[in-house]
């Protein structure tokens, strides 16, 4: 075992002086040593259950013959940080990932359990998992039931009455309803937004145990399968099955493929590539948009659709949803050694309006459309969550720095139907930290707008529906066109075709470029650093 170094020999005999003042004894010595990662805290809805979540699991390691050590990792809440401070929150993701390393190494053990749920957490902890190539588990933490007397609300209600209440067109009263109502608990925003697209996906990739992305936090099962996985994590030490025999190639195409065709966030492509990068994979946005274009869209969960997580779990949650695509996955093995395509076999899908057979889907491709054109080398569109005459679009750009200069814009009446909203320099280096847009476009859908886009260097919540199209790349503080719009510029959006386009002459664009000046920003060391990792990395593409 790898705590055999502190475990055994002379030169470690004041190591196991220090681990015995933690509270080990001899038979502990000959045991494996267990590390839970535990991002319990009482800020974020999705976590503030962890705690107990991560007692299950310890006990799941002790009963199995481990030593669980527990340490805190951090976390953000995305729906707080939103339009306040959010600019910390991609960056806190690779932090994460950074926390596990730290601790892992620098004590030597054997095996780790991850125990997360939301946005950048469980992206952070897949990266540790792929990068540091120990056995390890995932578990998150389940999802919160829908809001309102009938399951009608989630968060993105609360975010879209925003641009109701700045409009005129709800009444304050039902505005405190639906903030009273949307989010009853704990657990992961109930709709299919970015903490509950990783947990799909994780579970795909086969780095959690099965079932798990779909069990409601506030379940019993969900205290179960938090003990089976601290047992499980005994096991894989003592089978040595790591991470690299389970995130392989093939793996990763099916999680992308689960991904596509349940229609998750479109942060899903920035994270999950993210961990394929740290497994020595290249996923890059081809592959996405080739699985887009094969794989049909089989679920419409918020908020693309009426569904919420605790319908799908119903429906038969991901291995009913795997079952259903079982031609478009590769073999690969589960976090339980299970030959996977052998596995979902035994799934029965038990909601054929939750979960539609491909024969039937309620989209032809999957819910992501990568568009390029003279704006964009690459940007990312949730096209099943726009509407059909917004598919095409041509229209006047309004151009702001600013999430809060867009909803000025709202309030004073100078949005208007047609127009294409962008708000740029939001982009990794630009922000920087790359923060989402779910104010802007809640607010926009929330005013009753229909026929607005917005277009962004930044990222888009899963919460946002519209024809809403991110991850514009080149960015606008590298000199990518979306940094040289001006306002009345014609862009011309054709997602059928995989366009964007903005129709100015290329010589006015370089003559704009040289001009450029990239709007200034307040940063922390913390920020600036940040800033000049992405640089680097550009430097080095």
């Amino acid at each position: 075992m790898r705590s055999d170094i502190l475990k055994k020999g002379i030169e470690t005999l004041p190591h196991r002086a220090l681990l015995r003042a933690a509270g080990l004894n001899d038979d502990d010595m000959e045991k494996p040593f267990i590390g839970v990662a535990d991002s319990f805290n009482d800020i974020i809805p999705g976590h503030i259950h962890l705690r107990k979540l991560s007692e299950e699991v310890k006990k799941g390691i002790r009963d199995a013959g481990g030593v669980p050590f527990e340490w805190g990792v951090p976390g953000i809440c995305d729906g707080i940080a939103m339009h306040v401070s959010m600019r910390h929150s991609l960056p806190s993701r690779d932090h994460i990932a950074d926390n596990i390393e730290l601790m892992v190494l620098s004590h030597s053990l054997d095996g780790w359990v991850g125990v997360t749920n939301c946005d950048k957490i469980t992206p952070g902890m897949l990266m540790a998992a792929a990068r540091l190539d120990i056995p390890s588990i995932i578990i998150t933490g389940g999802p919160m039931m829908a809001g309102g007397e009938s399951g009608e609300l989630d968060l993105s209600s609360a975010f879209e009455a925003v641009g109701s209440l700045e409009k005129g067109s709800m009444d304050p009263g039902k505005a405190r309803q639906i903030e009273m109502n949307s989010c009853p608990g704990a657990g992961s925003c109930s709709g299919l937004f970015t903490a509950n697209t990783m947990s799909c996906i994780t579970e795909a990739l086969g780095m959690s145990l099965e079932g798990s992305a779909t069990t409601l936090a506030i379940s019993n099962r969900k205290l179960e399968e938090a003990y089976m996985t601290g047992r499980r994590a005994v096991e894989l030490v003592r089978d040595d099955l790591r991470p690299s025999a389970i995130m392989t190639e093939n793996a990763f195409e099916n999680a992308a493929t689960v991904y596509i065709a349940i229609g998750g966030s479109t942060n899903g492509i920035l994270h999950l590539a993210a961990v394929a990068k740290e497994a020595g994979i290249r996923l890059d946005a081809d592959v996405f948009d080739g699985i887009s274009r094969k794989v049909p869209n089989i679920c419409h969960i918020s908020p693309s659709g009426p569904h919420h997580l605790e319908d799908l779990d119903r429906a038969g949650g991901i291995p009913a949803v795997m079952k259903e695509l079982r031609e478009y996955l590769k073999d690969a093995i589960d976090i339980e050694g299970s030959n996977l395509k052998e596995k979902i076999k035994e799934a029965v899908v038990r909601d054929p309006t939750v979960i539609r057979p491909v024969s039937d889907p309620f989209y032809p491709e999957g819910g992501i459309a990568v568009l390029r054109g003279s704006l964009a080398a690459s940007s990312v569109v949730k096209q099943i969550a726009v509407n059909d005459d917004m598919m095409r679009h041509k229209g006047p750009a309004r151009v702001f720095h600013k999430e809060g200069d867009v909803l000025d814009a709202i309030r004073s009446g100078t949005i208007r139907e047609g127009d294409v909203v962008i708000i740029n320099f939001m982009g990794p280096a630009g922000a920087p930290g790359m923060p989402e847009m779910l104010t802007p476009t809640a607010a926009i859908a929330g005013a009753g707008f229909d026929k607005v886009a917005l277009v962004t260097d930044g990222r888009f919540s899963g919460a946002t529906r519209g024809p809403c199209i991110g991850h514009v790349e080149p960015e606008a503080f590298v000199g990518g066109a979306i940094g040289l719009i001006r306002d009345g510029d014609i862009i011309e959006i054709d997602i059928p075709e995989r366009r964007i386009d903005i129709l100015v002459d290329e010589g006015e664009l370089e003559r704009r470029r040289r001009a450029l000046t990239p709007p200034e920003r307040k940063l922390t060391p913390f920020l600036e650093r940040y800033r000049r990792s992405i640089m680097n990395e550009y430097h080095d593409r």
